[in-house]
């Protein structure tokens, strides 16, 4: 008898095995980045059921098939617990994609090169900071396409949000209350300037003057009128054990203040479930939280793809579901062939009401997919599930510099203790004629100082 060595059930016996043993890796028949780097090409390091959401449920489901409440047990297991409860339980559909081939369209295209170009020279000091061969700091892309540990891929999450190396974000955001209505409905701006890391600027990857930060962020409300002027800038340290600088205007008092540390898991405004914490499941820096771990490896189901809304005049989305048909974006996911699931927990804020997160991360370009926090009791509580996509659709494309642009498209927040969503999109623009875009000029001066967020407040 002839017993084949790549069977149906030969991915999921190596991911255990990885587990049991500790070892993490990416790819099953064939190393991931050595793939990726000869032939742009992913899937070929997987299997036929790692690459085909027809091959993986055995033709149960297929490209195009919507999820729904009568056929999402068929893949519980390639959800987080909360994405299957508001399938299962709260009327949402997913539809179906195909799985994504081309590794160019999962990248900003000069972030991908620099990964490329740059592999194989971070390392990590013995605080856990990452810094180049040469011991200056990371000098772009992805330091750690290869991760060993759940440092290492956190690392590829924190130093980096957005993958440019300054984004815009006009993002137009609803409230959802527990009966299913619009409670809120906010438009805000997101501003993203990293100082080293960079790999658009002519003068290198650093930002002379402020090679010991790491990024400046701000958020700004621009309406309703009882929130607009609300602000908050931050500043990271490329320390990563360094708590960041957190400063905020109110218009009500009329004065900027500083934030305590654990401002960062609070709601900005009223009936948002948004929290600093939250940003790109790695609002914090990264020393800040410990005890990482890598619980194991599998397949997933992620909107990763085809999910920019770019015939839309604003990019913004239908919705359905939910008590009111108003709690979901419609959505694509498509298998991912690998994520790694990674866990940590709040060791700089000993009043953090997080008592963990969990948080699934592609391999193939080691962004999260899906992210959840747990309670100090450990009762699951929130999640925070981003949609990407490259901004291009067969009618229309939004490009970053020579390339279509990527990026975030959209994200669902839920509290689901308390049952309230929100949800956002990163729109074309938003009361005020604020515009999203990437790379177009410094946002120091105009959005990342104290003296712009008191400008910006009155």
């Amino acid at each position: 008898m002839h017993i084949k060595k790549y069977d149906f059930d030969y991915s999921r016996r190596l991911f255990l095995e990885r587990a049991a043993k500790g070892i993490v890796g990416a790819g099953v028949l064939a190393p991931l980045w050595p793939t990726i780097a000869k032939s742009g090409d992913a899937t070929t390091a997987y299997p036929e059921e790692l690459r085909s959401i027809s091959a993986y449920t055995k033709g149960k489901l297929k490209p195009g098939d919507v999820l729904t409440a009568d056929n999402v047990d068929i893949v519980k297991d390639l959800l987080d617990p909360i994405a299957y409860r508001q399938v299962k339980e709260m009327g949402r559909r997913i539809t179906l994609v195909e799985t994504t081939s081309d590794v160019t369209k999962l990248f900003p295209h000069e972030y991908l090169e620099a990964t490329l170009k740059n592999k194989g020279k971070a390392k990590l000091d013995g605080s856990g900071n990452t810094f180049n061969a040469d011991g200056k700091p990371w000098i772009g892309g992805n330091p750690f396409p290869e991760p060993k540990d759940g440092v290492e891929a956190f690392a590829n999450l924190t130093l980096s949000w957005g993958r440019h190396d300054q984004s815009f974000y006009a993002v137009r955001d609803w409230d959802i209350s527990p009966g299913g209505t619009t409670s809120y409905q906010y438009d805000f701006c997101w501003a993203e300037q990293n100082t080293t890391c960079l790999v658009n600027n002519p003068d290198g990857p650093y930002w002379a003057g402020h090679e010991d930060k790491l990024r400046y962020q701000s958020v700004f409300f621009i309406g309703p009128n009882d929130v607009k002027g609300t602000s908050f800038v931050n500043t990271w340290y490329y320390d990563q054990a360094k708590f960041p600088d957190l400063f905020g205007y109110l218009p009500a008092f009329k004065r900027e203040r500083r934030f305590p540390t654990n401002q960062r898991f609070e709601p900005l405004v009223p009936g948002i479930t948004i929290f600093l914490s939250d940003a790109w499941a790695a609002g914090d820096p990264m020393l800040t939280w410990g005890n990482y771990k890598v619980i194991g490896s599998k397949p997933h189901l992620g909107s990763v793809s085809q999910n920019w809304m770019g015939d839309d005049p604003n990019w913004e989305r239908k919705v359905h579901g939910g008590p009111k048909g108003e709690t979901f974006f419609d959505t694509y996911m498509e298998l991912i062939p690998e994520v790694m699931v990674v866990e940590a927990e709040p060791v700089g804020y000993p009043r953090s009401p997080v008592g963990k997160k969990r948080v699934w991360i592609d391999v193939r370009n080691m962004m999260f997919v899906a992210y959840v926090t747990y309670d100090r009791r450990g009762e699951i509580w929130k999640s925070f599930e981003p949609g990407f996509s490259q901004y291009k659709t067969a009618s229309n494309v939004v490009m970053d510099g020579k390339n279509p642009g990527w990026s975030w498209t959209h994200v669902h927040s839920h509290d689901i203790q308390s049952n309230r969503m929100s949800r956002f999109v990163q729109a074309k623009s938003i009361t005020g004629g604020y515009n999203s875009s990437w790379n177009q000029g410094s946002l120091y001066d105009k959005f990342l100082t104290i003296q712009a967020v008191r400008r910006l407040g009155a």
